[in-house]
């Protein structure tokens, strides 16, 4: 087991490891007990009832978080032509076909999220980059809504800009998602929460059994764990 350090250890004294706090209580003691000198990433993590080794029961989705993750994202555009042009238009960090499919399988990856336009180009990045940006969960997929038309191109990227954050389950069956930074109002990390329980309620597979979610665990960057109230979790909804 990995030694702790002090200030995480006096910051576990403040978490009863055996309580279930509301999300409120348990916002606000992830917020009291964040220890290290930067603006730490808030995440919710949940133990879904699942076997990710079933296709019918991926987890998988988006969420536009409505006070963002406090994070400026980099965003990647594979498209050529008017596509490209589009995506240059619309604010993209990066936008372009061949020249940056080579970049990368060189080793580059100075990217949050990676965008693709319909078309030819999408065949070229599944082919010479799927094993690349798969592992990394950098590829590109329609069903996470990151393979659209050139014309949605601007819209995809603002709503990345504005919070969008996908999910997808690991092969624990656990979901890791961030909502926010510590240094944001407790009210707007409640919602944010409110926002990825319904999106990870709405992705609900077909083939899910029994409880569906299990287990809610709120936590800083080093920080302490704090458990969820599961019921009121489940209960939360965006204004």
């Amino acid at each position: 087991m990995a030694k702790r350090g002090k200030r995480y250890l006096e910051a576990m004294k403040e978490v009863v490891r055996t309580k279930s706090y509301s999300p409120a209580e348990a916002i606000e003691l992830v917020q009291k007990t964040s220890s290290v000198n930067f603006d730490a990433t808030v995440e919710a993590h949940l133990r879904l009832g699942v076997d990710p080794r079933h296709a019918d029961q991926q987890v998988r989705g988006v969420v536009l978080l409505p006070h963002g993750t406090g994070k400026r994202v980099r965003v990647l555009v594979f498209a050529e032509g008017e596509a490209e042009k589009i995506a240059k238009e619309a604010g993209a960090d990066y936008a372009g076909g061949d020249e940056l499919i080579e970049k990368i399988e060189k080793g580059w990856l100075d990217f949050d999220i990676a965008i693709a336009a319909q078309g030819e180009v999408m065949g070229k990045v599944a082919k010479r980059l799927g094993k690349v940006l798969g592992p990394r969960g950098l590829m590109p997929n329609p069903k996470a809504g990151t393979v659209v038309p050139a014309e949605d191109i601007p819209r995809v990227i603002k709503e990345f800009r504005l919070g969008r954050v996908e999910f997808k389950i690991d092969k624990t069956a656990n979901l890791h998602v961030p909502i926010g930074k510590v240094s944001f109002e407790a009210e707007k990390l409640l919602e944010n929460l409110a926002s990825l329980m319904e999106a990870v309620i709405q992705a609900k597979p077909s083939g899910a059994k029994g409880q569906y979610i299990e287990k809610i665990v709120l936590t800083s960057t080093m920080g302490p764990g704090v458990k969820v109230d599961l019921p009121q979790a489940l209960a939360l909804r965006t204004a």
